[in-house]
């Protein structure tokens, strides 16, 4: 036998308390490894698929149980539960049907009594939307030169060092967005100060969706329809009450500066000249409010002065300001507003110094200079020839000729002026050279649209007798009819469309929708009939603009479907959503009504006033432009109620619905385009 192996070695186990515990996970984790990629690559692939299919399984098991149950309504959610005595979360318990009352207006922070005489107004129906004043904590901001009736102890006088004070502390209540406002602020077209952020639908804020979001009843289906007016009376002091309701706010809150912002109870400036009080004289006058119109008057007599070194647009302050006082002083006989539109005139006319006679676009009405916009030398062809009735009204009315004459010379510049394509203008013309610019592209939207315009207006103030006015307009027309005319492809809409370098873009701007009235103003002073048909289609394409929208309002922009298959013949990009109170569609509802007396244009103009109170009406007052018309239960307000509502839209709506046709009758007045009437000139002896 073989003795037993001896052991050449010391087995010694040696603790350290600081080590750690031996873990062979890892080498588990590589022996797992292992074992996989022994699989063959076929029984791989064939495990891969089935855990993919069993992930695939779970996920539409749990999108199709999220789906059933945020699908119940508040019924469902009550039958499943009754049993139970349970209310699902993010829901109130509904009363039963036998304890529902009819709902009725609610006079609250969210909801306004209507104004005015109570006879002649609806109830205002549970389905009709107010924006309400957003939550804040501040004071109500009380204006620098708010009326006397209106000031409160301890308001700042009306020196400018108070002024200054009380903008700022405007500004600081706003927070940092409120500093940042005047950088961001952009000039778009007829009215268009608007900031930069709001070119695009964005986001609401949390106090935007609390302003604009509804209060529906608490059962729709036991909602009382709501009274319609039907008759003349009715609408008329519908619209006096959505001027003092606008008005109310500007009184309060935004009292001799240029707009109003509705929604956070103060204003905005951009020339400093009162801007939306001038706009709106002539309205207040024309609707019968005395009190108001005295109270305005009092403010231009004793505030309003244009020796201040600021800066503003030509064209803005001639069709808003001077064209305002000008009307105003046809309408009244008061010397007042003939001498303040003297004053403003002489200070706008350095504006015509230049190289070629066309004019700069802005004027320092201080210090008597004039320049082109910082970042070009050209002025906007519209701008530049839609002065000319208000400069030749003051020549008319201050037998100074040299008003006339500088409006008359832009007109003779630009009718021999190559570059047109069958009457059709570009957009610029440079103030160095005097010729057009950025050629080729041709449009009756903005910076374009008021020439056209004012061609036709300022052959009827005349008295007919300018043959190179009415030439330009009738070849204009048949290249509008030419170029730009087009149907949709599915509901066979008539619009007006663009040109680029012989390239048809199917967008039209809400601007447009001035055409169709001036075609039939036109028409009645005796242009071809067939102008009159094309004012008929325009006129109904216009109106589906708005009723084809979701709130009942038109969007700044819209494109056309050309396909001829089935589909919408509107069609609203994203960022042309926005509506900014304008006038123009309710404007040639006004002419259309005039010249046919076809009730349906009055029916058209009273859907758009309804939807005007139920989407832009601030329940503290004022109405505000709106980011988003195809979203009812949001439509963004923007907090800015553009001067032109109360100067153009509320004036037209008016007019419309009056029997009178004698009140500004249409053979004695042309209305400027921010809807000022001006007198038409006795037709010279023969």
């Amino acid at each position: 036998m073989y003795p037993p192996p001896r052991k050449d070695f010391i087995a010694l186990n040696v603790g350290d308390p600081h080590c750690h515990t031996y873990n062979n996970g890892k080498h588990r984790r590589q022996s797992c490894w292992r074992k996989w990629k022994q699989l063959s690559r076929l029984q791989r692939s064939l495990l891969l698929f089935l855990l993919a299919l069993l992930l695939l399984l779970a996920l539409l098991s749990f999108s199709s149980i999220t789906e059933q149950w945020t699908g119940l309504s508040d019924k469902d959610w009550l039958e499943l539960n009754e049993g139970l005595n349970m209310v699902p979360p993010g829901l109130k318990p509904v009363p039963r049907p036998a304890e529902v009352k009819a709902p009725a207006p609610v006079a609250g922070p969210q909801l306004e009594p209507a104004e005015g005489p109570q006879d002649l107004m609806e109830p205002r129906g549970p389905n009709v939307h107010v924006l309400a004043r957003p939550p804040t904590k501040r004071k109500p901001f009380l204006n620098k030169k708010a009326p006397p009736s209106s000031q409160k102890d301890g308001n700042a006088s009306d020196t400018v060092g108070d002024a200054k004070q009380n903008h700022d502390v405007v500004r600081e209540e706003a927070g940092e967005e409120e500093e940042e406002e005047k950088e961001k602020k952009i000039v778009s077209w007829r009215g268009a100060m608007i900031e930069a952020e709001q070119a695009t639908e964005l986001p609401p804020s949390a106090n935007e969706k609390e302003a604009v979001e509804p209060h529906a009843p608490a059962n729709p289906a036991s909602a009382v329809p709501e009274q319609v007016p039907t008759g003349a009376t009715d609408r008329l002091e519908a619209v006096r009450d959505a001027f003092r309701h606008a008005w109310k706010a500007y009184r309060e809150y935004a009292w001799g500066h240029d707009e109003l912002k509705p929604i956070s109870k103060s204003f905005s400036e951009w020339f400093g000249l009162g801007l939306t009080l001038i706009d709106s004289l002539d309205t207040m006058w024309i609707l019968g409010l005395k009190e108001e119109f005295a109270e305005a008057r009092s403010w231009v007599e004793k505030e309003l002065s244009f020796d201040k070194n600021v800066d503003v647009n030509l064209f803005e302050t001639t069709i808003r300001i001077l064209g305002g006082l000008l009307s105003c002083y046809h309408l009244t006989g008061d010397q007042l507003f003939l001498d303040k539109a003297k004053d403003l005139g002489s200070r706008l006319m350095p504006a015509f110094k230049t190289p070629s006679k066309i004019p700069f676009s802005d004027v320092n009405i201080g210090k008597g200079t004039a320049h082109p916009p910082r970042w070009t030398s050209d002025s906007t062809l519209a701008e530049v020839t839609s002065i000319q009735l208000e400069f030749r009204e003051l020549s008319h009315l201050t037998q100074d000729p040299q008003y006339q004459d500088a409006a008359n010379e832009v007109m003779r510049l630009v009718h021999k002026l190559p570059g047109k394509h069958d009457g059709l203008v570009p957009m610029f013309i440079n103030t160095n050279s005097g010729q057009f610019s950025h050629k080729g592209v041709f449009t009756l939207g903005a910076r374009a649209d008021s020439y056209y315009e004012y061609l036709l207006k300022q052959w009827i103030q005349g008295g007919k007798t300018e043959d190179d006015l009415l030439e330009d307009y009738l070849q204009a027309i048949e290249g509008v009819k030419k170029h730009l005319v087009r149907q949709t492809g599915p509901g066979r809409l008539t619009f007006v469309g663009e040109l680029s370098h012989n390239r048809f873009n199917p967008k039209m701007d809400h601007l447009v929708c001035f055409l169709p009235g001036t075609l039939a103003l036109g028409v009645h002073n005796g242009l071809p009939e067939d102008h009159m048909d094309l004012a008929v289609q325009l006129t109904e394409t216009c109106h589906q603009m708005y009723r084809r929208m979701e709130t009942g309002l038109s969007p700044e922009i819209a494109h056309f479907n050309l396909q001829a298959i089935e589909g919408q013949d509107v069609i609203v990009k994203p960022a042309d959503r926005h509506n900014l109170l304008r006038p123009e569609t309710v404007e040639s509802l006004f002419y259309m009504y005039r010249f046919t007396k076809d009730a349906k244009y009055r029916d058209w103009g009273w859907d758009i006033l309804q939807s005007f109170n139920k989407y832009t009406k601030v329940s503290g007052g004022g109405y505000t432009s709106i980011n988003n018309v195809r979203d009812p239960a949001n439509p963004g307000p923007r907090d800015k109620m553009e001067s032109f509502f109360l100067g153009e839209t509320l004036k037209y709506l008016y007019l419309l619905f009056s029997d009178d046709p004698e009140l500004l009758s249409l053979d004695k007045y042309v209305f400027n385009t921010e809807a000022h009437p001006l007198p038409i000139w006795p037709s010279p002896p023969k």
